[in-house]
């Protein structure tokens, strides 16, 4: 890959400093101002990097690299920075919670409404999807980040504001996955419904019998169904499913739904707000919540003991969420057994009839998904990184826009959703939800599934994607005064877009750093080996053996020091492709060329002395 994510991550860890670090303290807003998604965005920009790469340690200040140093210099020493972030992630829990110590969650700024409309003041207050999500993110970073910089510290004042730190991180944690657990949403309707008709479009590619469509795919989501019995706390439960002309859709809608009961929890997390949303799943919402998700699950948070006991029964309770949801996508995005999946055929129809490119992006996350829940093969996996190149191309990532492109509006002002059930609130109008990210994210998802190709050549595909992706973004950074280096500057790649921005959206920052991190962790495993390419590599070093044992029994071992010294080289380089061959044949092969030139070159040599071969 042309892509180099440890130095561009450390130029984004440099720029984030210089925007947000100034006169000494920590400067929150961003283009869309403060508000509890925004500022989550800007911390992870800096936490993320630190706690899902391997090599960006800042947490134990004796093993911090000279290269963290120098781009977070800004911040101090390798002793002062922690302390400087912990300042930062105090002032924004402490920000986000209320007088009655109940952490909050609010929209805030990056509401929005009709331009004629203005929204009300106890709008910008409402909890949304999104904050729950980044705040899991974040509290799990920061709870990892304070349990390993703990063990460097022995002073008692700064081990007791680790621990404090610790208890409002741990608070917010547990009231955002609470939330979670009250935004996921079941929507049951009929089929000769209007969402039914819309759900039968889109799935049937062969032109089946509706009643035949219908039959296959309660039958493909049978065990899905059942485990619906499952779910006994939180929103999403159902009991009218058995009906064979009802069909259904879940996963996560905008905020916490209507009548959504009240969690019983043992922790603090304080007043649970009434539930205002549409009980029905959003494509973007449904992403992001399962994103957060998984880093509840992960091997980081399970090895550290990031979760007390009442977090993981939450955490299980959310898991059974998770895993229903990316089956259910898998299986509606790759139905039937036609040529075409639903999910290729572009631009995905959602069930209110609303088609979008960016809506099959976030399908094809939500599918992937459930691949790997299923262990999808490589050739099911090349075909969803098939779907994203077409997505490229259709959002003139790779090609070249029209003058009046259509297109371009994926990228600004991009897709506006609106908030079902927020124009309850206050008398206000109907808000709506803006997401513009589809570069940084057909980036972060072209590198996730090229991670899990085992087949070199789609992946090399996908690869050389991300690479054109990143190139794509690299050129829509803000390139003057302290947000340089920082993202977005959509109108520097399209003309059409005449909009000019001085602030850095941290919005879009964040995700191109997940986007990052993603490819350095993929870029940091074993290399893909090649069943062909072993069968090459053993074939060269079997001749390679077979002519160092004829150099051996010709008296090469008695020769002068220069030829024993070529036959320890010689011994070094087969012993060392023997032990690599299975894991890395290409390097193996590159070794036993060499000790067949060097062998080679004896043979020449002694065939000028002699005149024999």
């Amino acid at each position: 890959m042309r892509i180099q994510p440890r130095q561009q991550l450390l130029e984004i860890w440099g720029a984030t400093v210089r925007a947000s670090w100034q006169d000494e303290r920590w400067i929150w807003g961003g283009r869309d101002g403060a508000n509890s998604i925004s500022d989550a965005e800007q911390l992870l920009c800096l936490l993320l990097p630190a706690t899902k790469v391997s090599t960006f340690k800042i947490d134990r200040p004796d093993e911090t690299a000279d290269e963290m140093i120098k781009a977070l210099r800004a911040l101090g020493n390798a002793t002062q920075i922690p302390r400087v972030i912990m300042q930062a992630l105090r002032d924004y829990f402490l920000r986000y919670t209320d007088e009655s110590d109940t952490p909050v969650f609010p929209g805030g700024t990056y509401f929005d409404a009709d331009d004629k409309t203005e929204v009300k003041p106890q709008q910008f207050q409402l909890d949304i999807v999104d904050s729950y999500a980044m705040s899991i993110t974040l509290s799990l970073a920061t709870i990892g980040f304070l349990k390993v910089f703990r063990r460097a510290v022995r002073r008692e004042e700064i081990l007791q504001e680790i621990n404090s730190l610790e208890g409002l991180a741990s608070i917010r944690l547990s009231a955002a996955m609470v939330g979670l657990l009250r935004s996921f949403a079941i929507n049951v309707f009929d089929v000769d419904s209007t969402e039914g008709q819309a759900l039968c479009h889109m799935i049937n590619q062969s032109g089946l019998p509706q009643r035949q469509i219908v039959t296959q795919l309660r039958r493909a989501l049978q065990q899905t169904m059942a485990s619906f019995r499952e779910i006994l706390i939180g929103s999403g439960q159902v009991a009218d499913l058995e009906n064979s002309n009802r069909l259904f859709e879940c996963g996560w809608s905008w905020g916490v739904v209507k009548d959504a009961p009240e969690i019983e929890t043992l922790e603090a997390v304080g007043k649970q707000p009434r539930g205002v949303a549409l009980e029905a799943p959003y494509l973007y919402f449904t992403a992001i919540a399962l994103d957060a998700i998984e880093d509840l699950l992960s091997e980081r948070t399970r090895v550290l003991g990031l979760l007390n006991e009442e977090q993981q029964r939450l955490a299980r309770a959310l898991q059974l969420r998770w895993e229903l949801t990316r089956t259910y996508w898998a299986v509606v995005a790759t139905f039937g057994d036609g040529h075409q999946w639903p999910l290729e055929d572009i631009p995905w129809r959602t069930t209110d009839e609303e088609a979008s490119d960016y809506y099959t992006l976030l399908v094809t996350s939500l599918a992937v998904k459930g691949l790997q829940q299923e262990r999808g093969s490589d050739v099911e996996l090349a075909r969803v990184g098939r779907v994203l190149e077409e997505l490229s191309n259709r959002a003139r990532i790779t090609r070249r826009p029209l003058d009046r492109d259509p297109s371009l509006a994926l990228h600004s002002p991009g897709i506006r959703l609106p908030l079902v059930g927020s124009e309850q609130l206050d008398d206000g109008p109907r808000l709506r939800w803006i997401v513009s990210e589809f570069a940084s994210l057909l980036f972060q998802r072209a590198s996730n599934v090229a991670s899990l190709l085992t087949d070199p050549t789609p992946r090399a595909k996908l690869l050389e994607l991300a690479d054109l992706t990143w190139d794509h973004l690299l050129r829509r950074r803000l390139d003057d005064g302290p947000s340089r280096g920082l993202w977005d500057q959509p109108g520097k790649v399209f003309r059409q877009l005449p909009q000019r921005y001085d602030a850095p959206s941290w919005y879009h920052t964040e995700r191109v750093v997940q986007g990052l991190i993603a490819t350095a962790n993929m870029l940091g495993r074993t290399p893909l080996r090649s069943d062909r390419l072993e069968v090459f590599a053993r074939d060269l070093l079997n001749e390679a053996e077979h002519l160092y044992d004829i150099e051996l029994l010709s008296g090469g071992t008695e020769a002068g020091p220069p030829i024993r010294q070529t036959l320890q080289i010689v011994q070094v380089y087969l012993r060392r492709a023997r032990e690599i061959l299975s894991e890395r044949p290409a390097t193996a092969s590159s070794l036993a060329n060499e000790v067949l030139r060097r062998l080679d070159e004896l043979a020449a040599a002694r065939r000028d002395v002699t005149g024999t071969g």
